[in-house]
């Protein structure tokens, strides 16, 4: 099988509640807050961040976006910037599994949402990166998962038909999007349930 994986939250950890109460505890004091100010923030990594995620806004200005829309102070805006890529790191489960199924033969690629910055860091700092033959990173190609062009791009990138590709994502409308364009799909919760799926997949296709 070539599967193409997404990383936050599926190879590279990623609980922005988690996340929030550590970096900003007085802004975050409980799960609803830290919540609250993960939507506010974030706008399910849309507006100003979805710029970001394509590669067309820098960090100084995102920072300043993001305080005057939300009341937040600007240095507390660039600090959870900064931070973000340092709390991206590898998921043991995910990384052996990775491992488990480059050792079976399957080809392995990547297909992120991420600004240019983070990717820097991340192909910088981890070397489970290596694993995969090839990647897309959002910031540079200009393109977005969910959007059609994305995956069309990165098909032609892996030098691969839609059909012989299966995306592994945490977000099911990316999921969704990856089996509108001709590619299978999984919907990753947990490592477990990921390779069981991938079994199964695999299986049928026999």
């Amino acid at each position: 099988m070539n599967l193409v994986f997404d990383l936050g939250g599926v190879v590279l950890r990623w609980q922005p509640d988690d996340f929030l109460a550590r970096l900003l505890p007085a802004r975050a004091a409980d799960r609803a807050a830290a919540r609250a100010l993960g939507a506010a923030v974030f706008q399910g990594f849309g507006g100003e961040w979805r710029e970001f995620d394509r590669g067309t806004v820098e960090p100084g200005p995102l920072a300043e976006r993001i305080a005057s829309r939300t009341g937040l102070d600007v240095d507390e805006v660039r600090t959870l910037i900064e931070a973000i890529p340092h709390e991206l790191q590898p998921i043991p489960e995910t990384v052996a599994l990775i491992e488990r199924l480059q050792a079976a033969g399957h080809r392995l690629f990547f297909l992120s949402n991420m600004p240019v910055p983070y990717a820097r860091h991340l192909e910088s700092t981890h070397a489970v990166l290596g694993r995969f033959e090839r990647g897309v990173f959002s910031s540079r190609v200009g393109l977005l998962k969910p959007d059609a062009e994305m995956f069309e791009h990165a098909a032609a990138h892996f030098g691969l038909a839609p059909q012989q590709l299966v995306m592994i994502d945490d977000i099911e409308t990316n999921v969704a999007a990856a089996r509108r364009a001709g590619w299978g799909g999984v919907l990753f919760e947990d490592a477990a349930l990921c390779e069981a799926e991938l079994q199964r997949q695999g299986l049928e296709r026999r």
